[in-house]
């Protein structure tokens, strides 16, 4: 199979990945340039994008926004040809303020998800930046689609399609990520099914870009085999030089094994796929929970339940310091055993295409 460029409206990029939106810190500028560099689409992570500017703490707002706006820019100059994008995830307080600063940045295209970015639409109109929502099931594409064309007379430009193998937070409840019948490729088949009578009505393709768990190069010719347009890899580009978390967080990464992967249950509500550390093992186990200072960036966190702050935890990571943090992860990391180029994942992703 010829690899196939992935179209998304005027959009084109020369080959079929789009690198996920990991957060915090750990997909800003420096990755997502490099993946766009490559002909795909890079993605910087819309949380906490502020979190190492120095009035981070007094004014997280005013960084967060600084933030974005300068990972954006840095990206576009990195990469002046490539196609980049941001993840902001709809549960974020500051979700719309964040959008709008994407837009007037002139991103390329927002993947929004953690939520139903209903309104997301409203937020880019008389914009040129795409918008595609990230869904784990065909019900919700075609909820979205429905709202969407309802409200605002529009389909998204792509949907992401996020299995149970994914890393993070996880659309799925505990026993949909055990069944066995709840495969990134049946629910592929699903959102497809969903999303024809709005193809249809506006006589456009919505391209499908599926991820979660994809790891190897013939796990994307199988998915986009499966009607998927495109990959979404995070996990596989973790452990590259031009990932933008600390070196302690990339040998992590490398020194995965199976069995520290873990599900957790994230402050948010949600399930997440993280690696097994001391600092999981002792906020899950802990009967008293210590205070946290929140920093009131999630719609969906209770500081006065939470056992600690997710952000913090998250931030700690990506600087090194796992011992009062961990790491998202998707389920294949153990399968990295070197931290390696970009440009050597990406073209060891798309090799199978070039044996038949």
């Amino acid at each position: 199979m010829r690899i196939p460029e992935l179209k998304i409206g005027d959009l084109v990029a020369k080959i079929p990945i789009v690198q996920g939106g990991m957060g915090v810190g750990i997909s800003l500028s420096g990755l997502a340039a490099a993946v766009a560099n490559c002909g795909g689409i890079g993605v910087i992570s819309g949380v906490e994008p502020g979190f190492n500017l120095s009035y981070y703490k007094e004014n997280k707002h005013k960084a967060n926004l600084d933030g974005l706006t300068y990972h954006i820019r840095k990206a576009k100059e990195l990469a002046p040809k490539g196609i980049i994008g941001v993840n902001i995830m709809t549960a974020l307080t500051t979700f719309e303020d964040m959008v709008k600063v994407a837009v007037k940045e002139k991103i390329d295209i927002i993947f929004s998800g953690a939520g139903l970015p209903m309104k997301l639409p409203e937020l880019v109109k008389g914009s040129f930046t795409k918008i595609a929502p990230i869904v784990s099931s065909g019900k919700v594409a075609n909820l979205i689609c429905k709202q969407w064309d309802r409200k605002h007379n529009y389909i998204p430009d792509a949907i992401v399609v996020e299995g149970p193998e994914a890393g993070g937070h996880l659309g799925f409840s505990l026993d949909d990520l055990y069944n066995k019948n709840i495969t990134l490729k049946s629910i592929v088949a699903d959102v497809l099914k969903a999303i024809e009578p709005f193809e249809q009505k506006y006589n456009k393709k919505i391209p499908i870009i599926a991820g979660g768990g994809l790891f190897s190069g013939d796990d994307v010719y199988d998915i986009i085999k499966a009607g998927a347009s495109a990959a979404q890899i995070g996990t596989r580009f973790v452990a590259t030089y031009e990932c933008d978390a600390s070196d302690a967080f990339k040998k992590a990464y490398v020194d995965a094994t199976k069995e520290d992967v873990t599900i957790i249950k994230s402050p948010v509500g949600l399930p997440g796929r993280a690696l097994k550390n001391t600092f999981v093992e002792r906020v899950h186990s802990q009967e008293k929970r210590d205070p946290i200072s929140c920093i009131n960036c999630l719609k969906t966190c209770n500081p006065k339940e939470t056992p600690y702050c997710i952000a913090d935890a998250l931030i700690q990571a990506q600087q090194g310091n796992l011992e009062r943090g961990f790491a998202f992860t998707g389920s294949q990391v153990y399968k990295i055993d070197k931290i390696t180029s970009v440009k050597n994942v990406i073209d060891e992703l798309l090799e199978r295409f070039s044996r038949e």
